[in-house]
């Protein structure tokens, strides 16, 4: 099989499988005009299911053809790119860490596809020890937002097995407390609110030093699993 033909045969597939019903359905959770075919997620799992059982369906093969895929319109092409690959953990190296890190000059403009990302495939790299937390350091940086969220996102599994580099990361991750764009305050927000639960005294502490300067969104996230009173603690305070 060739990058020409995996496409053109997940294309056929989706113009197959339209759902406009879907496509409304799923818009609401996006900014601007969702471009979507609607296919269903039980018949995106069978059919990456079938391509992967396909003895000429390769993760180079796959690697070649995510580009156009995550530069394409529609939402599913990105999506089917990310989870192939992923069928392909198995094989994981530094040069794949790499390739998806390409990735966001290309496409990736929206929430979901960067939380795909940082909840399922990128843990997998650390988890296997083929990149470390320094390896995110030039994504903090990233000209793309969603490639700034996604560290966040990405080191919230981490922090779950790894407790007790919930303290070194609060000041790896301070770049993102005074990022301009709205969806990377939600990506850091969500993880403290995670930093929170596992460890809330070094959070709390940390969360103090930026409650007057930090974006409010990022504790309204950040907070939102703490009593009343305590949310009270981490207002700006009156000028």
């Amino acid at each position: 099989m060739t990058v020409h033909e995996l496409i053109t045969d997940f294309r056929g597939f989706c113009n197959a499988n339209t759902n406009e019903d879907n496509v409304k359905k799923y818009s609401r959770y996006f900014k601007g005009e969702f471009h979507a075919y609607g296919v269903g997620k039980p018949l995106m799992e069978a059919k990456i299911k079938e391509l992967v059982h396909e003895k000429d369906v390769t993760l180079d093969l796959i690697l070649e053809a995510a580009p156009p895929l995550i530069a394409a319109e529609k939402y599913e092409e990105a999506s089917f790119a990310m989870l192939l690959t992923d069928e392909f953990d198995k094989q994981f190296s530094r040069d794949v860490f790499d390739h998806i890190g390409l990735w966001f000059s290309v496409g990736i403009h929206n929430w979901a596809h960067a939380d795909l990302l940082g909840m399922l495939i990128l843990p997998k790299f650390m988890a296997k020890e083929i990149v470390g937390i320094e390896d995110f350091n030039p994504w903090l940086s990233a000209e793309n937002p969603f490639q700034r969220r996604t560290v966040a996102v990405t080191l919230i599994k981490h922090i779950k097995k790894h407790h007790e580099a919930i303290v070194p990361l609060f000041a790896f991750l301070e770049p993102l407390m005074s990022d301009p764009i709205r969806e990377v305050h939600q990506g850091i927000g969500w993880y403290l609110r995670e930093a929170w639960k596992i460890n809330p005294e070094a959070t709390e502490l940390f969360l103090l030093k930026w409650k007057e300067t930090a974006p409010r969104l990022i504790f309204q996230y950040a907070c939102e699993k703490m009593t009343k009173e305590k949310k009270e603690s981490f207002r700006r305070s009156q000028k």
